[in-house]
């Protein structure tokens, strides 16, 4: 009976720890917060030379996390702000250090390029998501930007990117404001990614529709469920 009783003590105080080391959370830090953290020395040290756009910390089993967003601000059309590049790293946090997790940068299309012209480049932090979708105590970024054409969003490109285990999966929207202008590709190893991940980019997908900030090739919901790595207008 003692011998039961411990076996189930012991199982009852494993259970606890794994729960407590399964616990997640996340925020979007303030400008003073930013500030504090993100010192001149600590930016120059990691090598960061532009401001900062937006900074999300974000903690789970493997520790404290931030990931920090730039857009590179450029005055255009009178007092207007506009980005024709865009970075984000991702540093995790320990005894006091940080080190690189991974990072990412991207830019508007050369003016010479085949597809609609494109004037700016920024992060949709509406459709920002860092939450544990698989319950195995880490969160899964992502991360979502897009182009701005000629019509604006209605020919600007989309990009959907997750990072699950440190490594990057994404799916690449052009959008047009004709059928057959609007395509979308979709790496292959996203179709490795756990169900609960690739529902939450799908709902992802469906509210960038609802939103007008983007549309995607009719039937896309089965382009998808059936694996389809590159697909467009049916016309």
């Amino acid at each position: 009976m003692k011998s039961l009783l411990s076996l189930i003590f012991v199982l009852y105080l494993t259970n606890i720890g794994f729960s407590q080391s399964s616990i997640t959370s996340s925020k979007l830090l303030t400008k003073k917060e930013i500030h504090s953290i993100f010192t001149n020395s600590v930016k120059t040290k990691l090598e960061i030379e532009d401001p900062i756009y937006k900074t999300y910390e974000y903690n789970d089993r493997e520790g404290k996390h931030f990931i920090v967003m730039i857009e590179n601000n450029l005055n255009c059309k009178g007092s207007k702000k506009c980005s024709d590049a865009i970075k984000a790293y991702c540093f995790s946090y320990k005894n006091g250090l940080f080190s690189t997790k991974w990072k990412l940068n991207d830019f508007i299309l050369p003016e010479d390029n085949e597809v609609p012209k494109e004037h700016a480049i920024y992060f949709w932090t509406k459709y920002l998501k860092l939450k544990d979708f698989d319950n195995d105590g880490l969160i899964e970024p992502i991360i979502v930007y897009g182009t701005l054409g000629m019509n604006g969003k209605g020919d600007g490109r989309i990009k959907i990117l997750v990072y699950h285990h440190g490594k990057k999966r994404a799916i690449r929207h052009q959008n047009g404001t004709l059928d057959y202008e609007r395509n979308t590709q979709v790496d292959k190893v996203f179709y490795q990614l756990p169900k609960e991940i690739q529902h939450s980019v799908t709902n992802i997908i469906h509210s960038i529709n609802e939103n007008s900030h983007g549309i995607f090739p009719h039937g896309w919901q089965d382009a998808m469920k059936n694996k389809k790595l590159k697909f467009d207008e049916k016309l």
